[in-house]
């Protein structure tokens, strides 16, 4: 028997944003399996807002939050509106689904979600377990993006590609940041993982793919040739000329298949950011119509955007760019950082970019994970950066015990204390850091997340 999602109301007949967030939450799935069968039927009863506007599709292991931050900086910049739908969230749901840099309102999502409720009813019905919390999100998203509209979409994928809940978007776009190991359930290698998130790549897209190893290239190059896609790769067809720290961020010079942009701010830190960076100027280049890549089936751009790409838009678009919880500095006295490195791969970009942009005297590191990551990977990862260690336990479902990190930290040779929860081992470390040294607050976004309620203050980051 399906399990019944109650339809929320209120006594006014009004929905209430928190009302709408609750049962929102009430809809996260007892389990999961492939399947695009309820969000199918359901942009269907919605006659198909996921439609209404041309979109880039992102994917890959780690950044695809801050590439699509960057796609819709730069594209507001060259006048075009975007909705931007990213995942997960660090403090408030409403971060995940935005207008640009403007999340969506509590009075927004309140009205969205009492429009959809009638529709996620019927797919209820019909379906074998109720829409889950990412499928009603997802849907939900679209139908914002379809009544403000957007002139355009930019779509993190939440997990994989084949089979996630937006893979009903047709990317103009598709966008591949390195594909590496995470999520277990997608495959045990790179090159496995990589036939999951190539499914993001439509016909006749543009493919912009960030380095790879040969063996996951060649199952992007295998796909994007397929579906008939133009495949633009780092290195070889875009990518960092020139890179220099500056105050607040770095300075870089981007190439792309149109020339080079010079002395690019990005006001974020760490190498990997740097490459994040090409990768949605490539993407915003494609999509706009300066080279090769359709605006979208039957449409045209923008007037403003059939053009060559203006370097000091392109600059105005980067220096506006945000990204919480990526290397993000909260406090200069002692120096704080959260960063939300939850896999190996995350960890070593995290260490690389310590030790490269903030010579510190000794550097504390809080640290906790959930227990379906690679919590040793993770340790290891930091391990080059990491003075003074600090483990415990954060409030999600999924968290891994501290004692289980403080014992995977000792098989690497660290010595880890352990805290009971994030806010205590924050203030530890805080309280014992000197002003010449730092605190990084990192292991998985949940973490961060929590960091951010104490040091910043709750709400949408």
């Amino acid at each position: 028997m399906v399990p019944v999602v109650p339809v929320t109301t209120s006594i006014d007949g009004v929905m209430d944003y928190q009302d709408a967030v609750d049962a929102l939450y009430g809809r996260m799935p007892a389990r999961m399996g492939p399947s695009l069968d309820r969000i199918t039927r359901l942009a269907e009863l919605l006659d198909h807002p996921e439609r209404t506007a041309p979109a880039v599709h992102l994917t890959g292991t780690n950044g695809k939050t801050t590439t699509a931050r960057m796609v819709a900086s730069l594209l507001a910049a060259f006048g075009v509106g975007a909705g931007v739908y990213t995942s997960p969230h660090l403090q408030d749901v409403r971060e995940r689904v935005a207008l640009a840099t403007r999340p969506i309102s509590t009075g927004e999502f309140a009205e969205t979600w009492a429009y959809l409720e009638p529709f996620l009813a019927e797919v209820d019905q019909a379906s074998d377990q109720p829409v889950t919390f990412y499928e009603a999100l997802t849907a939900l998203a679209f139908v914002w993006f379809a009544e403000l509209p957007v002139d355009a979409q930019v779509v993190e994928v939440g997990m994989g590609g084949t089979w996630d809940a937006t893979n009903l978007v047709h990317g103009d776009v598709a966008v591949i940041n390195r594909v590496d190991l995470d999520h277990p359930e997608l495959g045990d290698t790179p090159a496995a993982v990589a036939v999951e998130k190539a499914g993001i790549i439509k016909r006749g897209a543009t493919v912009v793919s960030q380095a790879q190893d040969d063996d996951v290239l060649a199952v992007i190059g295998e796909r994007a040739e397929r579906q008939e896609a133009r495949l633009l790769v780092a290195g070889r067809d875009f990518g960092v000329e020139r890179r220099r720290q500056a105050v607040g961020g770095q300075l870089v010079d981007l190439r792309t298949p149109g020339g080079v942009v010079p002395d690019v701010l990005v006001p974020l830190h760490g190498r990997h950011q740097a490459d994040n960076a090409a990768g949605a100027l490539v993407a915003v280049e494609a999509f706009l119509g300066a080279h090769e890549g359709a605006w979208g089936p039957g449409t045209d751009a923008p007037a403003a955007a059939r053009r060559e790409l203006d370097p000091d838009t392109v600059r105005a678009g980067f220096a506006a760019v945000t990204s919480p919880g990526r290397l993000e500095v909260v406090s200069r006295q002692p120096l704080v950082l959260l960063d939300g490195a939850h896999n190996p791969a995350g960890a070593r970009a995290l260490a690389a970019a310590l030790l490269e942009e903030f010579v510190v005297d000794r550097r504390t590191l809080v640290v906790a994970c959930l227990a379906d990551k690679d919590v040793r990977g993770i340790l290891e990862g930091l391990a080059p950066a990491t003075g003074r260690l600090i483990v415990t336990t954060n409030r999600s479902p999924r968290a891994a015990p501290a004692e289980r990190l403080r014992k995977e930290a000792e098989a690497l040779g660290l010595h880890a204390e352990v805290a009971p929860d994030v806010a205590t081992a924050v203030a530890r470390a805080v309280d014992g850091a000197a002003e010449t040294e730092a605190v990084v607050v990192t292991g998985s976004l949940s973490t961060v997340g929590e960091a951010r309620d104490l040091l910043i203050g709750t709400g949408p980051a």
